[in-house]
């Protein structure tokens, strides 16, 4: 499987079931341009970490949208399935009235497009940050036992847009309002003494 970081987002045109249960038959990641984008995939609706995942992502929302990031998810389930699963109150196996779309794979051409479908039967836990521009910035795959961090989502589209807006690059284990690393061999130099010498 080959990377998508640094490439154009593959682009998609599918039915979607936005945050107010509205279907919208054309959906498509291009409408978000300008904006960044978490776009991440599950394997099933009616599931089990699947739920736990959507509805993390759904607290975090706040926090994605502080930072003008859209999270829109994508399963190969029809939006039918999608809104029955969103009207299902979380404590009898639904996910409740989620903010966010969550898009119809039905075709599994999305989930083929970004490199994520699995036995040519489901997603698996696929994540791509999305830049303004289109291209993605970041992508994590997990095997469909693992779930996956919204605080760890959270921190990598905080390191992105620390890049865009001081040119510093972030270090491991970097957080909003650490220092970066200026990109020269001076600043690696002077980070890495300040932050990992051996006393």
């Amino acid at each position: 499987m080959s990377t998508l970081v640094t490439c154009p987002a593959p682009d998609f045109t599918a039915p979607a079931v936005m945050g107010d249960n509205s279907v919208k038959e054309d959906f498509s990641l291009s409408s978000l341009r300008g904006r960044y984008v978490l776009l991440f995939f599950y394997p099933l609706d009616f599931t089990f970490v699947c739920p736990s995942e959507i509805l993390a992502f759904d607290r975090g929302l706040p926090q994605f949208e502080a930072r003008d990031c859209s999270v829109v998810g994508v399963s190969v389930d029809s939006h039918f399935t999608h809104l029955a699963w969103k009207k299902t109150p979380v404590d009898e196996g639904g996910i409740g009235p989620i903010g966010y779309p969550l898009v119809s794979d039905l075709k599994k051409e999305i989930a083929r497009s970004y490199g994520v479908l699995h036995d040519d039967a489901v997603a698996l836990r696929g994540l791509f940050l999305v830049d303004r521009a289109g291209t993605v910035r970041h992508s994590l795959v997990n095997d469909l036992a693992l779930g996956r961090s919204v605080p760890e989502a959270v921190r990598i589209l905080d390191a992105l847009r620390f890049h865009e807006r001081r040119g510093d690059v972030c270090p491991a284990n970097w957080t909003e309002g650490e220092e970066g690393m200026e990109s020269s061999q001076e600043g690696v130099s002077g980070y890495l003494a300040r932050h990992f010498a051996r006393a």
